[in-house]
């Protein structure tokens, strides 16, 4: 029987969180070390933050040219993928650095001990990062377009909260299984490719919702997809009542949404003595 490689804290397992805390130093290294790699020793790194969401949002506003979506009056259809775009950048963003933070990180898991959930909660850091740089970019169209939100942008904070925990909660999982099974590392792509065309980037719910030819069953699998309160709730908090936000949709998100923080900690959980064993 092979020797197994465990690693792990003296103290008692349910001092785990409090370890945690204590660690948070190494948290603060691990996060800063991620933002250095991305914006100080490359060029592209502060580029492709602007790129790659600038990229996403013309896009989609030719997909929703071409196909003619409706957009409500008065909402540039710029504005109105722009607005999408935003979260769902930040979302695959955090989701797949978190996926593979692991796997890039593996020598350190064979080598010394430290709650191993600091790794993918790390890189969330520079995602955020990354989502203020492009909400500056949307911020600037709004300014050429003269548009300016009403009060509800002041609840914009919650919904990135919900689609940070969302990133978290299925990048944990996905993180520890791609640990054990490596062909997850091919498989995180298509998900987040798959995840764009089934999320209301392009076009509005409301064409979901409000439409009788798609069945209920439908509409209620597609509010299972926790980024379409996400969305939706980003475009309410930039266009008011002209986008509203359907509570069908809504709370089956926000129910998935904390589904999928706890299942990914449990798992992550369950699963963190083995990694060491398995890299």
């Amino acid at each position: 029987m092979a020797n197994r490689v465990i690693i792990e804290s003296g103290g008692k397992r349910k001092n785990y969180w409090k370890n945690l805390w204590s660690f948070r130093e190494l948290f603060y290294f691990f996060a800063w070390r991620d933002i250095l790699v991305r914006y100080k020793q490359t060029t592209i790194g502060v580029a492709w933050s602007i790129i790659r969401p600038l990229l996403t949002m013309l896009m989609m506003w030719f997909i929703g040219w071409i196909f003619n979506s409706s957009v409500p009056e008065g909402v540039p259809r710029i504005l109105l993928v722009g607005a999408a775009t935003l979260p769902w950048t930040f979302f695959s963003s955090s989701f797949s650095e978190a996926s593979n933070s692991l796997l890039g990180n593996s020598n350190l898991l064979t080598k010394v001990y430290f709650p191993r959930l600091i790794i993918p909660l790390s890189t969330v850091v520079v995602c955020l990062v990354d989502f203020f740089i492009s909400l500056s970019i949307l911020i600037i169209v709004m300014i050429v377009l003269r548009f300016t939100p009403d009060s509800r942008i002041l609840f914009l904070p919650i919904f990135l909260i919900i689609a940070l925990l969302t990133a978290i909660g299925s990048g944990l999982f996905v993180a520890a299984l791609n640990v054990k099974y490596r062909d997850f590392k091919f498989i995180i792509p298509f998900i987040v490719q798959f995840g764009l065309y089934i999320s209301p980037v392009a076009f509005s719910s409301s064409l979901v919702y409000q439409s009788k030819k798609i069945p209920e069953v439908l509409k209620f699998i597609y509010s299972l997809n926790p980024m379409v309160g996400v969305i939706d709730g980003f475009r309410w908090c930039i266009f008011g009542n002209s986008i509203p936000i359907y509570m069908s949709g809504f709370i089956p998100s926000i129910v998935i949404t904390f589904f999928l923080v706890i299942l990914g900690i449990r798992y992550f959980r369950k699963t963190e003595n083995s990694f060491a064993d398995l890299i």
